[in-house]
């Protein structure tokens, strides 16, 4: 019985012993003035392991390993060491002036001399060799990918445990963790796993094929929107580039070329063995508040100049909305004495409405890790261009066995808790309510069984026609994924006491090439000629005709009876081919105020009110780059700054069907993001068109104008409806975001996190004699033959949702009615 017992306490001493043997510190490092300092250099001694005080002083660390002391220095200051306990948090750490350095200006700034600075000598180094280390050194290579993409809850307390919020669902927080990095609580509550095989080729052009493996998911399986937010997230970014990408932000990266020098300060902090490797240690922080910046410190190879690990953790000052901190950890392999790979990538988001420390928020955790690469085993051009079958139902049903084997890092308790405790809440009535509504806001839909009601954001609206305007409708949803769609919708506007609708369905014959069929009906009031490009989109809802809020004359509507069928098909991905054809009626919706009158015979005054027109289109869409979820008839996008080229080319057939005309018309539209580095993202738009053959109002191109009180994309602000109509067009829309580039450096309005934004709108059309004399509407058709432009310059991210543009128009400001200057504004949620 003793032996029993003795055996029982040195088992329970040991698990105490090993709860403990983690080290886990925190606290603020302040001077003698009681002033805090920011990035000071705080290392366990006798070790590697370090960080950095944030641009408040304040830091966390930890080990899985047992330390006694903690070595901190900044310079300018003398190093202080002092021990430490295996929970030791709240430490207030002094450091005293150097009293030989006290006359150096530059120590008050924290800024470091580039002159003579051996880390500088050494990230020189980096930017000679950078292309020789890696898989680049290789004509092709291979690899496998593991990733994980987490979202926890954050800043749990006990206050958080008994609100009344969780009342019903406190079993979650059997669950709670600690953040190694922030030293945070939190609760984990979702998790996405996807296993890659990957393949690559750097000679003759570069290409790139990854292949979904396998892929297992928790908590939003079924809601595609939410799915698509959290891949939206994350982005592959590459160290060595001068700029980062994250969250639709530039960051400066610590290994820049361009910006690096001028942007951070380097320390070279300490040299040590890492893999067998003699490496040196390099700590920087950023020279200014307020940039997108990073601090903490990454280790270099002494002889090939590749950088073995890194850690980058974010300005907190930065200018970006709803992201506390961003954590960035990198570890590189070694393949032989000069190749370097990547071995694993960590990347951690701290999502909060506010930057205070104490501010409750959602980590959202993505860990990816690389192994078994291989070199140089030669694959043809067309391997890379063919795309494994993602829509393979084996892909998302791996068994547990092959997820234990080929996580390349195992699931933690809690991690494999949360798949159990989701299965769980959803049974939860309380839990359902919150998520229900969480998706509401996402989609715009609410889900019933086997049926979405919506869109809820269009069921009210307003206009001069119909007053009053409530929209009600849905569409079919079986999961997300299904090959088949109906959806429809009913109005009914009080004014004009008339209902409307709109049907369509469409069906995915084969999901590989996504062959698509479908076809549709609508009849509905429209302000037609707010698009330069044009489709025939059955349920297409025109925003001049049902907003809220608008200005100026709004009863130049239109009754449209569209009916449409097609086919569509993709060979290669986010390549889009479109065949289809449509007959439509066109006639005023108030006569008394507008028309679309043509003459028949104008010897005769014989003229027609109403036009009758069947056409067929043929359509290329081309959208390089293109992330998408799902793989059902419907797919969401997981990000919008993709380029989009669309050629259009329509053929009006006279007397089919009554029909009216005899035309063509041909139509391009190109959208091209443009990211510049540090200095923000420019957006550009160009329109060409032309149509041939005599047609009229209802059917030529008529510039968009902008009649609301709200910013709108590819409309001219200064313009209202029907100003400039033409049959033949060029539109150039340039706008660009500085993304707070200049008024950061503004000490008055550095905290307002305000953003820069420049546009110009440039505008050539005509029209010809012929489509002018065939006109007896009451529009007086005027073409921009001398080019119009308008110009603005706005302020965002006000209030972190709001902007305000301010628009001048450069030319036609003595035509009639013309408005030459607009105040308009925009809401939206942006990082």
């Amino acid at each position: 019985m003793k032996r029993k017992n003795k055996l029982v306490t040195l088992l329970l001493l040991f698990i105490i012993s090993a709860s403990f043997s983690q080290v886990k510190i925190s606290g603020v490092v302040k001077d003698e003035a009681n002033e805090t300092i920011p990035f000071a250099n705080i290392i366990f001694v006798n070790s590697t392991i370090g960080t950095v005080s944030d641009e408040y002083g304040k830091f966390y660390l930890e080990s899985d390993n047992t330390f006694t002391q903690v070595e901190v220095s900044f310079l300018g200051y003398e190093t202080k060491i002092i021990p430490i306990k295996s929970r030791d948090f709240n430490l207030v750490i002094t450091l005293i002036e150097e009293a030989s350095k006290l006359d150096e200006v530059f120590i008050y700034s924290g800024k470091v001399k580039k002159k003579g600075n051996p880390a500088i000598a050494i990230l020189k180094k980096i930017w000679e060799k950078k292309r020789e280390n890696g898989i680049y050194l290789f004509d092709q290579y291979q690899y496998e990918k593991y990733e994980k993409l987490e979202f926890d809850l954050n800043n749990v307390d006990s206050a958080m445990k008994k609100s009344k919020f969780f009342k019903g669902m406190e079993f979650v927080f059997e669950g709670i963790d600690t953040s190694r990095i922030t030293g945070k609580a939190f609760l984990p509550i979702f998790i996405n796993e996807s296993v890659y095989k990957s393949y690559g080729k750097n000679k003759d052009g570069k290409s790139f094929r990854e292949d979904l493996i396998a892929n297992k998911n928790s908590g939003f399986e079924s809601n595609q929107n939410v799915i698509a937010f959290i891949k939206d997230l994350y982005v592959d970014y590459n160290i060595y580039d001068s700029y980062i990408k994250i969250f639709d932000k530039s960051f400066v990266s610590p290994i820049s070329k361009a910006a690096g020098i001028s942007t951070y300060n380097y320390i070279l902090r300490d040299s040590a063995f890492i893999d067998n490797k003699w490496c040196y240690n390099i700590l920087y922080y950023p020279r200014r508040k307020n940039e997108l910046t990073f601090k903490g410190d990454f280790w270099v190879n002494d002889t090939t100049f590749a950088v073995k690990e890194i850690n980058m953790q974010a300005n907190r000052s930065a200018n970006i909305n709803w992201v506390k901190d961003i954590y960035i950890e990198q570890e590189f392999d070694v393949l032989n004495d000069s190749v370097f790979l990547l071995k694993r990538d960590y990347m951690l988001s701290d999502f909060s409405f506010k930057k205070k420390e104490k501010a409750k928020g959602m980590y959202g955790r993505r860990t990816t890790m690389y192994k078994n690469y291989d070199f140089n085993k030669e694959k043809e051009s067309k391997f890379y261009t063919k795309d494994i079958n993602v829509y393979d139902k084996e892909i998302y049903n791996k068994t547990d066995d092959y997820w234990g084997v080929n996580r390349q890092e195992q699931l933690n308790k809690n991690e494999e808790g949360i798949y159990k405790m989701l299965d769980t809440l959803k049974t939860v009535p309380k839990f359902k309510q919150i998520y229900n509504l969480v998706s509401i806001l996402g989609s715009g839909y609410i889900e019933f069984n086997k049926f979405d009601f919506g869109d809820v954001f269009s069921t009210f609206g307003k206009n001069d026609v119909e007053g009053w305007r409530l929209r009600v409708g849905g569409r079919t949803f079986l999961g997300g994924n299904e090959p088949w769609r109906l959806q429809g919708y009913t109005a009914y506007g009080f004014k004009d006491d008339k209902f409307k609708y709109g049907l369509s369905g469409k069906w995915m014959l084969d999901p590989k090439s996504r062959f698509i069929i479908g076809g549709g009906n609508r009849r509905d009031v429209e302000q037609i000629g707010v698009s330069l490009t044009t489709t025939n989109d059955v349920l297409g809802r025109s925003f001049a005709s049902s907003s809220l809020f608008s200005s100026g004359d709004n009863s130049k509507l239109t009754s449209i009876n569209l009916s449409n069928v097609f086919m569509s098909i993709e060979p290669k991905k986010n390549l889009d081919f479109r065949i289809g054809a449509s007959f439509r009626t066109l006639e005023s919706a108030s006569p008394e105020t507008f028309n679309l009158d043509y003459w028949i015979d104008k010897d005769s005054n014989i003229k027609k009110s109403d036009v009758i027109q069947s056409e067929i289109d043929f359509s290329i869409r081309y959208r390089p780059n293109r992330k998408t979820i799902g793989y059902g008839v419907e797919r969401n996008e997981v990000t919008d700054t993709y380029s989009t080229l669309f050629l259009n080319y329509s053929r009006g057939i006279k007397d089919v069907f009554n029909s009216d005309f005899e035309y063509e018309k041909v139509q391009f539209f190109y959208r091209q993001p443009i990211l510049i580095g540090g200095f923000g993202r420019m957006f550009t738009t160009f329109e060409v068109g032309k149509t041939f053959g005599e047609v009229p109002l209802g059917l030529l191109s008529v510039v968009p104008g902008n009649q609301s009180y709200f910013t709108i994309e590819n409309t001219y602000s200064l313009l209202d409806y029907y100003e400039f109509v033409t049959d033949t067009y060029a539109s150039l829309h340039i706008e660009h975001n500085f993304n707070g580039r200049f008024l950061s450096r503004i000490p008055l309005l550095r905290k307002l996190n305000l953003r820069e934004i420049v546009g110009v709108k440039v505008l050539w059309g005509d029209i010809s004699d012929k489509n002018i004399a065939l006109n007896a509407s009451n529009i007086n058709y005027i073409a921009p033959t001398k080019g119009y432009y308008e110009y603005n310059v706005g302020i965002g991210n006000i209030f972190k949702v709001f902007r305000i543009d301010f628009s001048w128009r450069g030319n036609y400001r003595d035509t009639s009615n013309a408005t030459n200057f607009a105040i308009k504004g925009a809401f939206g949620f942006h990082f």
